[in-house]
């Protein structure tokens, strides 16, 4: 008896290693040969799939070599960002595909079709990374789909109405006025000239501005939140320039100790700011003009206004719209800002047509939200930065299910990427001076700018506001 009870335990046993390993190499080869295959049946070409890696030591080798190289203003952004994606465009064309890990990438540049797979939210979804420890900078609204979204979609927009966007440009303006203090100090005490890294400025305006803005009062328990935030990003992005092997993250390693220990830090501190506010709301003593408060009022109307709680955000939700609102804005806000200054410093008479409107409208006053909707020159300024200088180079989604894309079929499994930075620089979107800043292509708005048929990601990493003519107005 005892001699078949272990012949059972074995045979099972036996059968759970079979099915393990089946599936290991279903998903690490025999699935994406089968996915290559589809592919280059249709024309695409691109390396052949290597096991587990795919194309990723060679991109990381390549994005290795273009940052260690020193870069001029005069040079194309494009061989630093994405040089993988140009080696690849440049060895088999324009329909190509490369490897992340065993999916494979398809590149799409046709803005229609662009445009078709963001409007098909149900069948072009944003992907998951597959290394789990993205997941500890941010969830949010960025990373759901479907009804999720739509209900965090409805709850979150109150807090970025006009009326309540009018509330935070005084805490913006306090954010920058500090650090120009700092700069005109610095300045004076140099006799009238000196040399200035503003990159670190820019951050602490940002992430100071948004710590504001998100917790009110409590900014510097705010600030406290966010500079943790910024550690995580470091080592998240150390981890991502290596393969992930499952369950590698329980390891303790010094990095991952300190990454569980930053996280537990801020879902401590976060759930803190929470519970004060909650019980200021139930004394009627809260005021929500500031994110954190603006979100919870807009919670508890959403779950009043239904009776029911599965409507609402729970805490943990409103953790994670915290710690996005942070990661979304503060990197690609003071990307933006530096890259506006400098080209404002190369092209002076845009600089002072910048200075002399914003005089024109405020004066001596302090900039106040009506008078920031007649900045017509800024506002060509931000637009020329963005296209130049997009924040996210590319963006991504999954294929949910099989479906047909132009004249691709494509099977679910596939990625498919859109070069952000090649649609704005593309000379037949607009025009021969696409790679020159010229702010004034926009003085008539977006859809004049465009020369023909194209598309513009105004803001970052698949949560941007993209324009096209046929669909969007002025």
């Amino acid at each position: 008896m005892e001699v078949l009870f272990f012949q059972i335990i074995g045979v099972c046993l036996a059968s759970w290693l079979l099915i393990c390993t089946w599936r290991a190499l279903n998903l690490l080869w025999l699935k994406p040969k089968k996915l290559e295959k589809c592919l280059r049946q249709q024309g695409l070409k691109g390396n052949s799939y290597r096991f587990l890696y795919g194309d990723f030591k060679e991109m990381e080798s390549t994005l290795g070599e273009a940052n260690s190289k020193p870069i001029c203003l005069e040079d194309d952004t494009k061989q630093r960002v994405i040089p993988f994606y140009l080696n690849t465009i440049k060895k088999y064309g324009i329909e190509c595909f490369s490897w992340n890990g065993p999916s494979p990438d398809v590149l799409v540049t046709d803005p229609e079709l662009i445009k078709e797979v963001f409007n098909k939210n149900n069948i072009y979804i944003k992907p998951e990374h597959p290394n789990p420890l993205t997941k500890l900078l941010a969830q949010g609204l960025a990373s759901v789909e479907g009804e999720d979204w739509a209900k965090r979609r409805k709850i979150i927009n109150p807090a970025f109405h006009s009326d309540k966007l009018k509330l935070m440009v005084p805490a913006f303006y306090l954010s920058c006025d500090e650090v120009v203090k700092k700069w005109e100090k610095t300045v004076m005490s140099s006799n009238g000239t000196c040399e200035l890294d503003v990159w670190p400025y820019l951050q602490t305006i940002t992430s100071d501005a948004i710590s504001r803005t998100a917790f009110g009062s409590r900014y510097e328990e705010g600030r406290k939140i966010f500079e943790l935030q910024r550690e995580q990003v470091k080592y998240v992005v150390k981890a991502l320039r290596s393969i992930y092997i499952p369950g590698s993250r329980y390891l303790p390693t010094k990095r991952n100790r300190r990454m569980q220990q930053i996280e537990k830090e801020l879902q401590s501190s976060i759930r803190s700011l929470i519970d004060k506010r909650l019980k200021a709301m139930k004394a009627a003593e809260a005021q929500d003009e500031d994110l954190l408060g603006m979100l919870l009022e807009s919670n508890f109307h959403e779950v009043k206004l239904h009776g029911s709680k599965t409507v609402g955000l729970t805490i943990d939700d409103v953790v994670e719209e915290c710690k996005l609102f942070y990661f979304a804005g503060q990197e690609t806000t003071s990307t933006l800002l530096v890259w506006t200054l400098i080209l404002l410093c190369k092209h002076s008479e845009w600089q002072a047509r910048a200075r002399e409107e914003v005089l024109q409208v405020f004066g001596n006053k302090s900039p106040y939200f009506d008078g920031l909707n007649h900045l017509k020159i800024i506002n060509m300024i931000l637009y020329e930065v963005l296209r130049l200088y997009p924040p996210v180079a590319v963006l991504s989604r999954l294929v949910n299910e099989d479906t047909t894309l132009g004249k691709l079929r494509l099977p679910a499994g596939v990625h498919l990427s859109a070069p952000t930075i090649l649609l704005h620089h593309d000379t037949k979107i607009w025009g021969d001076d696409a790679m020159d800043f010229n702010p004034g292509r926009f003085s008539e708005g977006l859809s004049k700018a465009l020369k023909g048929q194209g598309l513009f990601f105004s803001i970052w990493m698949g949560t941007s506001d993209m324009y096209w003519p046929n669909i969007c107005d002025d």
